[in-house]
C-alpha cells in the first residue's frame, strides 16, 4: 500500500529535521531491517483479477395465434432463443472488460460491451434491437407490399364504389403491419492524468418493415402499406474538463437521415372520376440532417452551484420532388429547407443557510426557418384547384424560467415553494404569442413516526395576444374556434401523497392527483378537462422467506367540447370520459428445498375505456371503446450446484379490444377501400426455459 505523507506529517518533520539528522536519527539512517512490510499490506484492498459474473442462454416456446402477442413476449417466432450475460475481467496491470445483455436474439435484446483501464481510456460497443407488432390480419388486393409499387390483379374489376369491385374479396391477401428497429454502435472515451477527456462515437440504426398509409383520388381512398426502410446515422464527439470545483465541455452531435423510397406508387382501385388518374403516387419521408455544437459549463462551491449551456444548430432537407402525377411546373427541384436552432439553459442554486435553499432556471430555444419562400400552383378537391399559394416559413421560439424556495420549517417540517413562466412565440399562427404563469406550494411533514406525508398544489393561467382564427390558416375555419393549445386556460392541480410502515414488514404508498383546465373564453372547442388518479402501492415481507408486492392505479380524463354546423354559435356538444384501470400483484417465497429453490408469480391487468355522447338537440352516445389484457409470468429457479441455476416461466397474455375503426370489412364503406377487420381477441402462451453459469 502506498503511504503519503500529510500536510501535518510535513509540518513535524520540517520543525524537527536538523536536531534530528544531526543525531544521526534522519529518514536515511532508519534501522528498517527488523520492520515486516508485508504486515502493512491492506488486505481488504486487494482487487480479485480474472472473469466474474454470470453468463446465461434461453430457449421459449411461443403459441401466439395473434401477431401483437409478440410485443409482450418478445419475439413473434414459435421457437426463440436468448442469451443473457453480467461479465466482468479484470487484468493485473488494470485493464477491464464489462459485457451486459439481455434477451440478447429476442426482438427487444440489448448488449453493451466495455473494454479499457480505468482512468485511460474505454471502448464501447453496443446494439439494440426493438419491435414493434399491430397485425398480421390486414386484407389487401395489392401485390409488392414493403415495396415502392403498388400493383392490383390483372383481373381486378374497378367500381365507382368498394360494393362494385366484383373481384375484391377474391383477390385480398393478409399483409403484417410490423416495425423492426436495430441499433449499433461503437465510441472511444480517452481520458489523460490530468483535467482533459475526450470522446467520440458512432451508432447507426435501421428500421424496417410495414406500416398504415392511405392514397387518395378525388373523394376516394384506399388503405395502402408503405413502406419503412430508414437508415439514421448519428455521431457524437466532444472534448471535456474538470477541475476541483468546476466542469466544461464542448460536444458537437450530428444526425443523417436516409430513406431508401423516395415515393410510393399504387394503381387506383376505384373507376377514376373527375379526371383522376389510374395510378397514384405519395412523397415519403425525405432525407435530411441535423448538426448541432453544444458548449457546457457548471460551478460548484459549498453554497452554490451554476451550470449553464448553448447550444447552435441547423437541420436540412435538400430532396427532390416527387413530380410523378403533376402536371404544374415548379419553380424548383427541391425545397431546399434549412432551419436554425438556438438554445440556452441557465441553472443557478444557493443555500442561504441551513434551512433555506433557492434555486433559478432560465431555458431559450428557438426555431428559425430560413427556407426560400416559392410560388406554387394547388391541386386540391375543391374550389381552390390551380390557385396559388406560398410556402409558409413557420418560426417558433419559447422562453421558460422558474423560481423556487426550500424552507424547512422545524427538523419534521418542510415547505418549498415556486413561481414558473413560459412564453412561446409563434410566426404565422392563429396566435402569435401566449403566456403562461403558474405558482405552486408543496408542504411535506414527517413528524409521526412510520409517516411521510406531501402535499403540493398549483394554480395556473394562460392567455396571449389577439387571437386570428382566420388570418393564416384557412377561411373555411370558425372564427369562434380555438385550438386548445393557444386558448386561454386557467389550470388548477392538487397533489397529494402518503406513506406509511406500520409495522417493519409492511409499507403502504397511497397517492392523489386532481387536475383540472378551464378554457372559460373559448366557444367553439375544447371548453373543460378534467384529470383525477390515485394509486396504492404496498409491499409486505409475509416471512423471511416470502414476499408480496401489490399495486393498483384508476384514472379518469373527462372532456367537454363544443362544436358548431353553420360555421356560427355552437349547436353540438360532446362529453368524452376516459378511464384506465391498472391492477397488478407479485408473490415470491425463497429458499425451499434446502434453499434451491424459488417461486414466483407476478401478475397484471389493465383495462382502458372511452364513451362519447353528443349532444345535439338529443343525446346519441357513439358506444365504449375498450381494451383489456391480462398477464400472468409462474416461475420457478432451482439452483442446480453451486456455479449453476436453471428457470422455468410461464407466460399468459389475454387480450381484447373492440376499436370500431378496425371492425370494418374492406368494402363496408363505399369509398374507402380498408383494411379489413383487425380487432384483437386472443389468449396467448409462452414458455422459456433458461440455465446460468456463475463464473
Amino acid at each position: 500500500m502506498k503511504m503519503k505523507l500529510n500536510l501535518i506529517t510535513l509540518a513535524l518533520l520540517t520543525g524537527s529535521s536538523f536536531s534530528v539528522m544531526a543525531n544521526g536519527y534522519g529518514i536515511s539512517n532508519a534501522n528498517t531491517e527488523s520492520v515486516k512490510f508485508d504486515k502493512w499490506q491492506c488486505k481488504r484492498c486487494t482487487v480479485e483479477t480474472g472473469f466474474s459474473g454470470d453468463v446465461g442462454v434461453g430457449v421459449g416456446y411461443n403459441s401466439e395465434e395473434d401477431i401483437k402477442s409478440a410485443n409482450a413476449f418478445g419475439s413473434d417466432e414459435e421457437f426463440a432463443g436468448k442469451v443473457d450475460a453480467n461479465v466482468r475481467y479484470i487484468g493485473e496491470t488494470g485493464y477491464q472488460a464489462d459485457i451486459q445483455a439481455s434477451d440478447l436474439g429476442l426482438d427487444n435484446g440489448r448488449l453493451n460491451v466495455d473494454i479499457g483501464k480505468l482512468g485511460t481510456y474505454n471502448l464501447n460497443f453496443n446494439y439494440r434491437s426493438i419491435a414493434t407488432y399491430h397485425t398480421d390480419k390486414a386484407m389487401t388486393p395489392y401485390s409488392g407490399s414493403g415495396t415502392d409499387d403498388l400493383t392490383l390483379p390483372g383481373n381486378w374489376v374497378t367500381g365507382g364504389s368498394t360494393g362494385d369491385m366484383t373481384q375484391l374479396y377474391s383477390s385480398v391477401n393478409p399483409l403484417e403491419l410490423s416495425l423492426k428497429r436495430e441499433r449499433a454502435g461503437m465510441g472511444l472515451e480517452y481520458q489523460t492524468e490530468s483535467m482533459f477527456k475526450t470522446y467520440v462515437s458512432f451508432e447507426r440504426e435501421e428500421k424496417t418493415g410495414t406500416k398504415q398509409a392511405s392514397g387518395s383520388f378525388y373523394n376516394q381512398s384506399m388503405m395502402i402499406a408503405e413502406p419503412v426502410d430508414y437508415t439514421t446515422d448519428t455521431i457524437e464527439a466532444g472534448i471535456k474538463l474538470r477541475g476541483d470545483n468546476w466542469f466544461t465541455s464542448l460536444n458537437y452531435n450530428g444526425s443523417i437521415f436516409k430513406n431508401s423510397n423516395s415515393q410510393l406508387a399504387f394503381d387506383n382501385a376505384f373507376t377514376p372520376t373527375f379526371g383522376a388518374q389510374e395510378r397514384g403516387y405519395m412523397a415519403l419521408d425525405p432525407d435530411n440532417e441535423s448538426h448541432t455544437v453544444s458548449l457546457l459549463g457548471q460551478y460548484n462551491t459549498t453554497s452554490t452551484a451554476l451550470s449553464g449551456r448553448m447550444m447552435l444548430g441547423k437541420m436540412t432537407q435538400d430532396e427532390e420532388f416527387v413530380t410523378s402525377g403533376y402536371g404544374y411546373t415548379l419553380p424548383s427541384e427541391s425545397l431546399d429547407a434549412s432551419v436554425d436552432l438556438t438554445g440556452i439553459n441557465l441553472r443557478g442554486s444557493h443555500r442561504v443557510n441551513r434551512d433555506l435553499r433557492l434555486s433559478a432556471s432560465y431555458d431559450y430555444s428557438d426555431r428559425e426557418n430560413n427556407t426560400n419562400v416559392e410560388e406554387w400552383t394547388q391541386i386540391s378537391i375543391n374550389s381552390a384547384n390551380g390557385q396559388v399559394a406560398y410556402n409558409t416559413p413557420y418560426d417558433y421560439t419559447n422562453h421558460r424560467a422558474k423560481l423556487a424556495a426550500n424552507y424547512r420549517i422545524t427538523r419534521d417540517l418542510r415547505l418549498d415553494g415556486g413561481y414558473d413562466y413560459r412564453r412561446d412565440e409563434r410566426s404565422y399562427q392563429d396566435r402569435e404569442t401566449t403566456d403562461e404563469n403558474t405558482v405552486w406550494a408543496r408542504l411535506r411533514v414527517n413528524t409521526f413516526e412510520r409517516w411521510d406525508m406531501w402535499v403540493k398544489g398549483s394554480y395556473g393561467s394562460r392567455d396571449g395576444s389577439n387571437y386570428s382564427a382566420s388570418e393564416w390558416t384557412s377561411s373555411e375555419q370558425n372564427k369562434l374556434l380555438r385550438k386548445y393549445y393557444l386558448a386561454d386556460r386557467d389550470r388548477t392541480q392538487v397533489e397529494v401523497r402518503v406513506s406509511h410502515t406500520p409495522i417493519d414488514s409492511l409499507t403502504i404508498d397511497l397517492g392523489a392527483r386532481f387536475a383540472q383546465d378551464d378554457y372559460s373564453n373559448t366557444e367553439i372547442g375544447l371548453t373543460e378537462s378534467k384529470d383525477t388518479s390515485y394509486d396504492l402501492n404496498l409491499h409486505y415481507m409475509v416471512s423471511e422467506n416470502m414476499s408480496l408486492n401489490a399495486f393498483y392505479n384508476h384514472q379518469v380524463i373527462d372532456t367537454a367540447q363544443a362544436g358548431s354546423s353553420n360555421f356560427g354559435s355552437a349547436t353540438w356538444y360532446s362529453d368524452v370520459e376516459d378511464k384506465v384501470d391498472v391492477v397488478g400483484a407479485g408473490l415470491m417465497y425463497d429458499n425451499l428445498m434446502d434453499s434451491k429453490l424459488r417461486l414466483g408469480l407476478d401478475y397484471t391487468y389493465s383495462n382502458s375505456d372511452s364513451t362519447t355522447q353528443v349532444t345535439q338537440g338529443i343525446t346519441g352516445d357513439y358506444g365504449d371503446y375498450y381494451a383489456k389484457v391480462h398477464n400472468v409470468n409462474a416461475y420457478a429457479t432451482y439452483q442446480a450446484s453451486e456455479k449453476m441455476a436453471l428457470r422455468l416461466d410461464y407466460r399468459i397474455e389475454k387480450y381484447e379490444d373492440n376499436d370500431a375503426a378496425n371492425e370494418i370489412n374492406p368494402d363496408t364503406i363505399w369509398n374507402v377501400l380498408s383494411f379489413g377487420n383487425n380487432s384483437h381477441d386472443y389468449t396467448a402462451h409462452m414458455v422459456m426455459l433458461s440455465m446460468s453459469y456463475k463464473l
